[in-house]
């Protein structure tokens, strides 16, 4: 049987994960045109694909999340304001990903 704490955990990142999406989102409405729009909600829109994914696969999800959250960090290393703002939900949602993913596999073998 599961915890309450358990339940949390698994359904967290998930959540969190289409939040930071529409969060990030947000960004694209400043964009003039048709094709700026796009250019910017289209990561969005692969960051939703990777979330929905990484729903049976927690380990993916927090793999991709911490290394596009190390990724952003790096290009906009300049901007300390920007990766305190994109690369740290990127960041939180990755490591709530491992840590559901390895609160399953000890539930999981202490089961067995």
């Amino acid at each position: 049987m599961r915890s309450t704490g358990d339940t949390v955990l698994l359904w967290a990142p998930r959540w969190l994960g289409i939040a930071v999406c529409l969060f990030l989102s947000v960004f694209a409405l400043d964009a003039v045109g048709a094709r700026e729009f796009l250019f910017h909600v289209g990561p969005m829109a692969l960051l939703l694909a990777i979330v929905l994914f990484s729903w049976k696969r927690p380990w993916l999800g927090g793999a991709v999340f911490v290394a596009l959250a190390a990724v952003y960090a790096y290009s906009a290393r300049h901007r300390p304001d920007w990766v305190l703002c994109v690369s740290g939900p990127l960041l939180v949602v990755g490591l709530l990903f491992l840590w559901s993913w390895g609160r399953q596999r000890r539930v999981g073998q202490a089961a067995a």
